[in-house]
Formats: structure tokens, sequence, C-alpha cells
């Protein structure tokens, strides 16, 4: 009699990996710490899962997912909000840390995501970069909010010197991505292809770079979904309602939006595009996101065919 494919949900916390077993029922807590990783290896590779299914929260979850990784487990992280949703449909609406465990392996076994590879340490360093720059970012925009506001010299004084500070940081965080990028002969390659397209700059190269490691190997459509700019139709019956994109990788969707103003504030193919769009009555939002959704497939063609942009990638993606 052959063994019961067997799925496993881990609810992760700053402090506790929270463990379930289905169809086995067997629940456990470890410590998420190199000990109470360790021990997760060790109790999961002899049930031989047939996959293992926690959420990506925010960090806490790397060291478990690359232990996992090397022991040769299948392990995918999940999208918080496709857990949640798919808790509700099951009608699992109490939350606490066993009970999301179960359901993630509930998730695990009804859905079966696809587990993907580790990334190599090189990409993962620039993805760390790229996020470090983000974060930067977002400090810089509330302090330069708060000194245009404050009224004691002491405070924007401070303010001041704090982002002085801020400035100096991204610039060794760009110094940092440059050095990366340079240091590998196909990142470099790829990153001048990906910068040869209009409105893609350094930051939004290496964001595909890092982000979408499978462009240049998929399909435009699968491309454009992996983004987040994929249009999802919401037909009733006789209603035919508005499409709306959601889903996807939000830092690449980003970074693809900000680009797309670029490219449609300049004369060539993409600006026409947006504009025929706005002569066709779409609004200004909707617009750009369809030239978002058209920079991604022309990464993805320029990459997948080692060809730098051309005009004519405009007229046929």
């Amino acid at each position: 009699m052959s063994t019961p494919p067997l799925f496993v949900g881990i609810d992760v916390s700053k402090a506790h990996l929270d463990v379930a077993l289905r169809p086995t029922g067997t629940a456990f807590r470890l410590a998420n710490s190199a000990t109470g990783i360790a021990e997760l290896v060790a109790r999961l590779k002899p049930l031989a899962p047939t996959l293992i299914v926690l959420e990506a929260t925010g960090g806490y979850e790397l060291p478990a997912v690359a232990a996992c990784l090397a022991a040769g487990l299948p392990i995918v992280a999940v999208n918080p909000r496709q857990a949640r949703d798919f808790a509700k449909g099951v009608g699992k609406l109490a939350k606490t840390d066993p009970i999301d465990a179960a359901v993630l392996a509930h998730f695990a076994e009804a859905v079966r995501p696809p587990v993907r590879p580790q990334a190599p340490a090189e990409r993962q360093a620039l993805d760390a970069l790229l996020t470090r720059r983000q974060q930067l970012i977002a400090i810089r925009v509330m302090e330069t909010n708060r000194l245009a506001v404050a009224t004691d010299a002491a405070l924007k004084a401070g303010l001041t010197r704090h982002l002085a500070w801020l400035d100096s940081e991204l610039a060794d965080v760009g110094r940092c991505l440059d050095e990366a990028v340079q240091a590998s002969p196909a990142w470099r390659d790829q990153d001048a292809l990906l910068q040869s397209i209009p409105g893609i700059g350094p930051t939004t190269s290496r964001t595909l770079l890092a982000a979408l490691p499978e462009l240049g190997t998929i399909s435009g459509g699968r491309a454009a979904a992996l983004a987040g700019l994929a249009p999802y139709a919401q037909d009733s019956g006789k209603l035919k309602g508005v499409r709306t994109i959601r889903g996807g990788r939000p830092e690449v969707r980003r970074m693809l939006y900000l680009a797309a103003l670029s490219a449609a504030r300049h004369g060539g193919p993409l600006k026409e595009f947006y504009d025929r769009l706005r002569a066709r009555g779409k609004r200004g939002k909707v617009a750009m996101i369809a030239v978002a959704r058209k920079l991604v497939t022309i990464a993805n063609a320029v990459l997948r065919t080692q060809t730098p942009w051309t005009p004519a990638l405009a007229q046929t993606r």
C-alpha cells in the first residue's frame, strides 16, 4: 500500500515556527532559531513531504526556507493575502498560529503552488541592496515632509543632518549596486539590454534582474502576470466589468509604472501608444498601466532574443 502524500504548513513568527502536517494532523512548535530550524529539517526529511508551504513574512521565513531547500525539501513561500483568502474560502475565520499552520498545510494540498529554486547568493545580495535602497528612500520622504513643517531651529538642524546622512547612504547603496552588476558579465550584458529600452533606467533594470529572474525565459503574458500587470476580467452574466490588475510582485510593478511614466513623457512609439489609448477614451492611469505592461513584455523579448531595443518592438508587443 502506497503512502499518501504529506503536506506541511508552517506559520512563521519572529520567535517560533508552528508546524502542521496533513493529512496526519500532527502539529508541533519549534523555535525560529538555528537549533529549531535544524530540528525542523531533521523531523521533516525522513517524512519526504510532497510540499511545504509557509508565508512570506518580511524575512523571518528566509532561514527556514534556505535550510529546507539545502536539504532538498520542496518548500515555497506564498503571499500572505493569498493564504488568508484561502482560509476565508474554507471557512477558517479564527486566526491563531496553530490554525494558520493547519490552513497552510491545507493550502499546500489544494493549491500546490510551484516550488521556486533558491536564488543564487549574488541575486539575493542584489535584492537586499534594492530593498535597502527602497527603505532609505521611504525614510527620506518622511524626513523631508517633517522638515517642511518644522519650526524649531534645533529640530530643523537635526532633520537636515539626517537627510544628509540618508543621501550619503543612498549614494553608497548606488555604488554597491553598480559594483554588483559590473562584477557579473551576464548581469552586465542583461543590464545594458534592459537599459536600451526607453524609460528603463538603472534602478528599474536592477529590480527586474533581482526580483524577476524568470524574465527572458517565459512568455510575455506570463511576465506581465508575474509583474502584477496582467488585466483580470470582472464579468458576470451580461455584465462586463472593468478589467483590473492584482497580485504579482509589487516592487516590480512599482518600478515598471515609474518607467512607464518616463517613457510616456518622451517622444517615440511608447508615447504614441499612450496617446492612442488616451484618444480612445482610456483614463490616464489605465493607459499608463498598459504602457508598463508593454514595457515588461518588451523587456522579456529583449532578454530572450539578446537583442537591444528597437522601435519595432513597441509595435509587435
